[in-house]
């Protein structure tokens, strides 16, 4: 018979790590699901290990429990003496998050974008000019000066003029200021579906992507139910969904208000939802609706992206939903507000925002 038979698929243990590296790839897992709750994490590998025997004789949950102290990664010194994760865990549960999502980027650079201007800038390319006034010393390059003289001028009688000398080209690299919205709505972990979790690994990808490689980039992160708050990026491991209504236009009056304090020229808005807009609050009054597309809700969220593009602030927005009526309400957004929208798997959620991002190449000079 044609075809392919499938059975159940079960990674073997990486050889090369040993046992605690092992558990601790699992355990990170479970620190994002459980929104760091260690207590919850440890009992749910107590389980994965009954079923699928992830220890061995030698070594068990509670030898990994004292590794996981004794190197740092949780302590339970404090007031009520419960575990909890420590900094250290913080930043290897992002770092594991960037390489499960862009483990396969290729190494670039200084971790700028890249833009099609060039003159005074950051790096070296292999174009030369001739000199012009306002050069500095620092950008001529002396062997191919040298070597000008020489055919200028020969040997017997060498010196170094104006005309000689050549300078190497830099190219410009954009910083870029982004805010990430994410949606913490009830949706978000409704109809069996946790819509939440990969929200969070993608945002902590992206907070050490930039950390790391686009160190002059700025990354801010608000979350978005009832009302919209910022949040550090700390505390993205600790995120969790709420029961909340989807207040998009309180997210988006946030994330313009954090875009104003940038100084960059490069401005981007980031909106991760599943959803449409739900909530308006009035003074101290929530409106809300679910049933549908509201009018008045709409409206003043169609606003507010076509204040972002007056501003030539562009919304980029990963709807992580198929509803047909919900992509028509993420058209419209997009055509009001001249941006992008992607309607997305949470499997391929990471390598469109890393794209989204990467693309941004324009520099206002």
């Amino acid at each position: 018979m044609i075809g392919y038979r499938f059975t159940e698929f079960i990674p073997e243990k990486d050889q090369e790590k040993s046992a605690f590296d092992n558990l601790l790839n699992i355990f990170l897992q479970l620190m994002v699901i459980t929104s760091g709750d260690v207590n919850e994490a440890l009992s749910w590998l107590t389980n994965l290990d009954r079923e699928h025997n992830l220890t061995n004789p030698e070594y068990g949950i509670g030898d990994f429990i004292d590794d996981l102290k004794n190197k740092g990664y949780i302590t339970d010194q404090n007031e009520k003496g419960e575990f909890k994760i420590t900094a250290k865990s913080e930043q290897q549960i992002r770092k594991s998050a960037l390489e499960e999502i862009f483990g396969k980027l290729k190494k670039s650079g200084k971790g700028n974008h890249r833009t099609n201007f060039s003159g005074t800038g950051d790096e070296i390319t292999s174009d030369y000019r001739e000199f012009q006034f306002g050069d500095s010393l620092e950008q001529i390059e002396m062997t191919e000066s040298l070597r000008n003289a020489q055919i200028n001028h020969g040997l017997n009688d060498l010196m170094l003029t104006e005309d000689d000398l050549e300078i190497r080209e830099k190219e410009y690299k954009a910083q870029t200021s982004t805010v990430l919205m994410i949606d913490i709505s009830h949706s978000m972990i409704l109809y069996g579906e946790d819509r939440i979790t990969p929200a969070k690994k993608v945002a902590m990808a992206l907070a050490e992507l930039i950390t790391k490689k686009y160190p002059k980039d700025t990354l801010d992160i608000l979350v978005f139910g009832n009302d919209a708050w910022q949040i550090e990026i700390k505390d993205l491991p600790y995120l969790s969904v709420g029961p909340y209504h989807t207040n998009t236009v309180a997210g988006l009056e946030l994330a313009m208000d954090l875009l104003r304090r940038r100084k960059n020229k490069n401005k981007q808005i980031f909106m991760i939802t599943d959803g449409k807009p739900t909530c308006l609050k009035e003074g101290i009054k929530y409106y809300k609706n679910s049933f549908g597309l509201d009018p008045k809700i709409l409206n003043r969220t169609l606003n507010l992206a076509a204040q972002c593009r007056r501003i030539n602030v562009p919304i980029t927005t990963f709807m992580i939903a198929s509803d047909p009526y919900l992509q028509e309400f993420v058209r419209e957004f997009t055509e009001v507000n001249n941006g992008n929208a992607y309607y997305s798997s949470l499997q391929g959620l990471g390598n469109l925002i890393f794209e989204d991002y990467k693309r941004n190449r324009r520099k206002n000079l």
